[in-house]
């Protein structure tokens, strides 16, 4: 029997942050290759790169791989060198979150979980079965031009951030890719500690099950609940401003904002709005990892807040408003959002305005 677990996206078209391009330039850098050519049709300038709240698109970034393929492309394992050169510090609050984990196994469940938050074009799905651990990683959707540099460079960040997390080199029990062999092998064998099949049917590497049972030098449950809750908070972020998220949200807001008193409309009007019908709707929310009650909980939640908080509603108004048939109904969801009622949320608001 087997357990499997899959990314909390399917695919790699989610906006991210700029480190992943900065070490990318860096590199073509050490190599001589100038900024200006590394960010040529991307849109970023120079001054971007150092910015750690800029966030980009994922065609962003592949702009940059673009062009750095171009101009190293003849290097046979530039994917290698370029993913040995993402450790765990590279990810911000996302690693730290993966460091601070009790253990290898749930340090890889949450970056699973949470892999928007990573630089990956590749996206792996993880399979434990008896006697071995095993990364599947998929690069169907990866645009064929660069398609194996971004097998090798994802492959090889994630290899590296296992390494990373306990300290040592992990050792794998096997390592497969769906594409030839190149002429020379031993930056593989350096890397990976083992020779890799190649044009298998699939890219894979495995470990043996026991290695995520291994406790982190550095976990601490104090640290990871901090950046959960970051990472929770960024993904939602992200995710409200972007894509299709964005024009579900957008839809779901009322025109006349807080004044408004039209419930928010159904996943079926808001398919028609965008023409679409409603399964290919759930299909595309689906992929952004999100979905029509989730982000209509979110538009709900900061609506609410901002009725109690601006407006003299009751708590009846303020349900009504949001489409709820009762009051107690949007009571128990403000408490789910909050972890306090409507009634105490207004008070601390008071209370805190005063002060």
């Amino acid at each position: 029997m087997s357990t499997v677990t899959e990314a909390g996206v399917k695919d790699w078209d989610f906006p991210r942050g700029v480190a992943s391009v900065a070490l990318m330039v860096g590199f073509a850098g050490e190599q001589g290759v100038g900024v200006g050519r590394m960010l040529q049709g991307s849109g970023l300038s120079e001054k971007a790169l150092g910015d750690p709240d800029a966030q980009i698109d994922a065609h962003t970034e592949l702009a940059v791989i673009r062009n750095l393929v171009r101009e190293l492309g003849d290097r046979p394992t530039l994917g290698l060198e370029v993913g040995r050169r993402y450790r765990i510090t590279t990810f911000g609050i996302f690693g730290f979150a993966c460091v601070s984990s009790p253990t290898l196994g749930e340090a890889i469940a949450f970056a699973l979980r949470y892999l928007e938050l990573s630089f990956t074009f590749c996206i792996p799905v993880a399979r434990w079965q008896p006697g071995e651990f095993v990364a599947r990683i998929h690069d169907e959707r990866v645009p064929a031009d660069v398609r194996r540099f971004l097998v090798e460079r994802d492959v090889t960040a994630m290899h590296q951030m296992l390494c990373d997390l306990l300290g040592h080199r992990v050792e794998l029990v096997r390592a497969e890719f769906d594409y030839p062999a190149p002429a020379d092998t031993t930056p593989y064998v350096e890397t990976y500690g083992l020779l890799p099949g190649f044009d298998r049917p699939h890219n894979l590497f495995s470990m043996d099950p026991a290695v995520l049972e291994r406790p982190l030098p550095q976990a601490n449950e104090h640290t990871l609940a901090m950046c959960l809750a970051q990472c929770r908070d960024l993904v939602s972020r992200r995710r409200a401003r972007t894509g299709i998220a964005a024009d579900v949200r957008e839809l779901l807001v009322p025109r006349g904002g807080v004044d408004g008193f039209a419930a928010p409309p159904g996943i079926d009007a808001v398919a028609r709005d965008l023409n679409m019908s409603t399964r290919t709707l759930r299909r595309h929310l689906d992929t952004a990892g999100t979905s029509y009650r989730q982000l209509l909980d979110e538009v709900r939640r900061a609506l609410a807040e901002e009725m109690l908080t601006a407006t003299p509603l009751s708590v009846s108004d303020v349900a009504i408003r949001l489409g709820y048939a009762e009051a107690s109904t949007f009571i128990h969801a403000f408490k789910r959002w909050t972890g306090t009622t409507p009634s105490a949320y207004r008070r601390d608001g008071v209370s805190r305005a005063v002060r």
